[in-house]
């Protein structure tokens, strides 16, 4: 498998480059609107055919580059199985695999930040956690019909089940770090360690977070595939 992750300064979202090193298929996981060019660049330097552009869910931070990438490559938009668009050409179902050739790409329903978020397990060993699981903390819950309760469940109940060698990748992070274990975020992780469900909860509600200076325009843009430009 190769595997390449790759970052958005302006929003701090990373994208990850998924391809079966023999057939040269590629999916891209959470792309981005303005770095779709790199994308493709990236593409192209390394021999690759996309297949598929995955989210882990509707964004709102940025607006997402699966049109784009989808009108310059022919890939297949691929999006939780509840997510409420009419834009995908596959909804994905909780524990549902993609086989992109070697690569085994399991979706595991981690609903809370968003109310149809997925993560995705790669040939057991990498999980895409999107924002359900962030190194050393998880996405808010306070907008997208989030579900603090929801949240802490999919993370104890189907993150933390996962083995605690299992890299995990998230989404964004805020200060420059690319990768943990489930290991290390069930010891220290301050959003989860010592707190049970009604203390998370009662954690997220009072966050008091501003929003996303993009929300306004990416989450319709999103729900449209970034389609409209």
């Amino acid at each position: 498998m190769l595997f390449r992750q790759l970052f958005d300064k302006i929003t701090s979202t990373y994208t990850y480059l998924i391809a079966d090193t023999k057939t040269k298929n590629a999916a891209l996981v959470d792309a981005v609107l303005e770095q779709v060019p790199r994308d493709l660049q990236v593409l192209q330097q390394l021999g690759l055919t996309l297949r598929y552009s995955i989210e882990t869910h509707i964004h709102a931070d940025h607006i997402t580059g699966a049109q784009k990438l989808q009108e310059a490559t022919g890939c297949l938009k691929i999006l939780p199985e509840h997510a409420s668009v009419n834009c995908a050409d596959k909804k994905i179902k909780d524990g549902e695999i993609l086989h992109l050739d070697s690569v085994e790409i399991k979706a595991i329903a981690t609903p809370g930040h968003t109310d149809s978020h997925m993560s995705y397990l790669l040939n057991n060993e990498k999980v895409l956690t999107g924002d359900a699981l962030l190194i050393l903390g998880c996405g808010r819950t306070d907008f997208q019909s989030g579900d603090a309760g929801a949240l802490f469940d999919s993370v104890t109940q189907k993150l933390f089940t996962l083995p605690d060698t299992t890299l995990v990748y998230p989404a964004h992070d805020y200060q420059g770090l690319t990768v943990s274990t489930i290991g290390e975020e069930k010891l220290y992780n301050p959003r989860f360690y010592g707190h049970n469900r009604n203390s998370f909860i009662e954690l997220m509600n009072n966050l008091n977070l501003p929003f996303p200076q993009q929300m306004p325009v990416a989450v319709p843009a999103n729900e449209t595939c970034g389609s409209h430009k």
